[in-house]
């Protein structure tokens, strides 16, 4: 068996700016495209699946830090959708995780810590840099499903140069623009790969430049840039590590799709205007 989390936020707002003829709800009938998609696709052979959105883009972590993501700047009419996608992923026949204190990242990154061992794999589904931290082996996974990519534990490891455990230390040192997290001055990928690739976490990076790694560029200043900023990059270290706390109410079981309700989907289809998805409703498999 396998559990699919989707970020949905993700997903709406992918929709929302694809390059398809602008319509009514065009982000929410596009995300429900692309679920059905999903639902339907033999290789992903889905039998559980949850999606989360962020309603609204605003958590814990704003108190934190004013500059974090938030609501500004989202357009009216796709931030007027944030109701009426979840309800439809619900017309699909999807659990939908709606957070308001935590993020969409959170609920993702809980499941994942929750439900590893109920499950052959978690598959993360957005191509978000964030969920490296959660990968584990070939048990959890992301895919980018835009470029039809999968990377587990080794290939983030290959291509990084760290584990999952240092992906919240290279946010908080390269910054994440995503988020609103600033990162460090200097601080690029290669040099923050090489630090971590050795130290693993920003806490065990000595002060003394001439103990970093030799092919560290400007060594000497970036080390007085970090040691000048630890507070700033254990702030933006706690902004960019996923909490695993989240208050989910389903068990594994009630993540188990069991088909799409037809007559609720075909209502919603109806009151959309897009009734030729209704013969798209997959049963369970």
């Amino acid at each position: 068996m396998r559990l699919h989390l989707v970020d949905g936020t993700f997903e709406l707002f992918r929709a929302h700016y694809a390059p398809r003829p602008d319509r009514p709800k065009k982000a929410t009938v596009g995300l429900v495209q692309s679920l059905l998609g999903l639902l339907a696709e033999r290789a992903e052979a889905v039998t559980h699946v949850a999606i989360a959105f962020d309603n609204p883009i605003r958590s814990f972590r704003n108190d934190l830090f004013e500059a974090y993501k938030s609501d500004d700047g989202v357009p009216a009419e796709l931030r007027a959708q944030f109701d009426e996608v979840e309800e439809a992923a619900r017309a699909v026949g999807v659990v939908v995780w709606s957070m308001k204190e935590f993020e969409t990242d959170d609920a993702i990154a809980t499941a994942c810590a929750r439900f590893a061992a109920d499950f052959e794999q978690i598959r993360i589904l957005s191509p978000d840099k964030d969920f490296g931290q959660c990968l584990r082996g070939e048990r959890v996974v992301q895919i980018d499903r835009v470029r039809k990519k999968l990377t587990d534990e080794k290939a983030l490891r290959a291509m990084r140069g760290f584990g999952p455990a240092s992906v919240p230390d290279w946010l908080a040192l390269v910054g994440d623009t995503s988020d609103g997290i600033p990162g460090l001055p200097g601080f690029g990928d290669k040099s923050t790969a090489a630090l971590l690739g050795r130290f693993e976490h920003t806490e065990r990076i000595p002060d003394d430049w001439e103990q970093w790694p030799a092919e560290v560029r400007g060594r000497e200043k970036l080390a007085r840039t970090l040691a000048e900023s630890r507070e700033k990059v254990a702030l933006y270290k706690e902004l960019a590590t996923l909490r695993t706390d989240v208050p989910l109410a389903e068990s594994a079981d009630d993540l188990r799709f069991r088909g799409t309700p037809r007559a609720e989907f075909a209502a919603w289809c109806e009151r959309y205007a897009v009734t030729d998805l209704a013969g798209r409703a997959p049963a369970a498999r």
